[in-house]
């Protein structure tokens, strides 16, 4: 029996097109933050990465707030689609803030300017956003194999934009002038063009009625209501959910110590501009994949091997860059970060169905929908992830004594360093993400549960 189908191709592209305006925030904030607060407004990357660290207790609160807010919204937009539209506009003020940092202010101003504003985005502009745009896959479709769909498409449009932005933003920066001002109008670009397509991605798409999402809840039964207590408990005792944050931490942990590349660029290999040939590595295989993903998934039937498979892949691939990084070879680095990105372009895909998968697991074992919690998972994983990973790479920095203010050389154990965290610490998040993938058969378990009870 074929699955109904509830998208238009134009729905799907519209959806995918949101992650334009998440990567102009993530992107922009994960590569480039760091280097710009140490390197143009001077400041003490140990501090910074001790600020953000902080900053992550606020995220872990509001996280599954707002995911609780969004099962509990509705309006004629539905629930979740008033929450990636207007709390974005929130985020383009916080970025460009960022951005922004006066630099006639003293460091103690400076400090406590970046603070409240990277708090504000993060803990909650950001976090309505992206919680709201994650938990559509399951609002707008419940064809799991259009769910693939559009998670492939979305990171399609993810990896392009990060391509991009590391790509042309150092460029960018000397072309208006190199100094603090040239920041300002980068991230003011940045934040036009997030505007646009996070409005446009929002006004593509039409959530289902909510009977139609609960289509398998029997016509007499109760409507159900919990508090947001009973809500965390749910997912706490949902191994499924537990697996998957973890794996998203993972992830992102990855992401934010490749993103230590900008200094790896610039500092050991000594070109600033090889920037855009790794970013190219790691993304374009991986938007190839995820056109093919869809398909792949539909002809295995699932997509448990496929993404543990991949990561396995991925995890010897990145041994492989450590080895050619040791020998002196960029060529080398470059095939095998490609090899790696290909392997993880499946789970990059189908994430969000899993995720999907996961909610109707809590569905058929509990009989409450939770949609809008569940997907707090991409936010917290996302923001707990990239930005422990940012903040901690900020404190082996300073550690190692890394020298701020934009100097030409930095101290040996500061190259050490950084060879630690660009070629090891990925490889070793690799092979661990690759062990919980082996633990997350949910589409098995939901089988199970929905066989006849003899």
């Amino acid at each position: 029996m074929t699955e109904k189908r509830y998208l238009k191709w134009y729905n799907k592209v519209g959806y995918g097109s949101g992650d334009i305006a998440g990567n102009v925030v993530y992107a922009f904030l994960t590569f480039f933050v760091m280097i710009y607060l140490s390197d143009t407004i001077g400041l003490n990357t140990g501090i910074v990465g001790t600020l953000m660290a902080v900053a992550k207790i606020f995220d872990g609160v509001s996280d599954v707030i707002f995911g609780s807010l969004i099962d509990k919204t509705k309006t004629k937009m539905g629930k979740a689609r008033p929450w990636m539209l207007w709390p974005y506009l929130g985020c383009g003020v916080c970025l460009f803030a960022i951005f922004s940092i006066p630099t006639s202010w003293g460091q103690t101003a400076q400090y406590a300017f970046f603070f409240i504003f990277y708090v504000m985005l993060n803990a909650g502009f950001y976090t309505a956003n992206n919680i709201a745009y994650s938990a559509l896959t399951a609002l707008i479709t419940k064809n799991e194999n259009e769910r693939v769909q559009i998670g492939s498409l979305r990171f399609v449009f993810a990896f392009t934009t990060s391509t991009i932005i590391q790509a042309v933003t150092f460029g960018l920066v000397e072309h208006f002038g190199n100094d603090a001002a040239a920041w300002r109008i980068v991230a003011l670009i940045y934040v036009i063009i997030g505007i646009i397509s996070n409005t446009v991605s929002v006004l593509s798409m039409k959530e289902l009625p909510e009977d139609e999402i609960e289509a398998k809840k029997a016509v007499d039964a109760p409507e159900e209501k919990y508090t947001l207590r009973e809500a965390v408990g749910l997912l706490v005792k949902n191994k499924f959910y537990l697996l998957i944050l973890g794996v998203y931490l993972l992830t992102q942990l990855y992401t934010a110590f490749t993103g230590v590349g900008t200094y790896y660029m610039t500092y050991v290999l000594g070109n600033k501009e090889l920037m855009g040939y790794f970013a190219s590595a790691l993304n374009i295989p991986m938007i190839i994949g995820l056109l093919l993903v869809p398909t792949i998934v539909a002809k295995l039937g699932g997509m448990y091997k496929i993404n543990y498979s991949g990561y396995a892949l991925a995890t010897i691939a990145r041994i492989l860059v450590i080895v050619a990084a040791y020998m002196g070879s960029v060529p080398m680095m470059l095939a095998f970060t490609a090899i790696a990105s290909l392997g993880m372009c499946p789970l990059q895909g189908d994430l969000n169905a899993v995720i999907a998968s996961a909610s109707d697991y809590t569905y058929l074992t509990t009989g409450k929908r939770i949609d809008g919690t569940m997907y707090s998972c991409t936010s917290l994983g996302v923001k707990i992830g990239g930005g422990l990973g940012t903040a901690i790479s900020g404190w082996l920095l300073a550690a190692a004594g890394f020298i701020e203010g934009g100097v030409a050389t930095q101290p040996d154990s500061v190259l050490t360093m950084l060879n630690v965290m660009y070629l090891w610490l990925p490889a070793i998040f690799c092979g661990l993400v690759t062990f919980l993938l082996t633990k997350l058969n949910v589409e098995k378990a939901n089988a199970k549960l929905l066989e006849p009870k003899n």
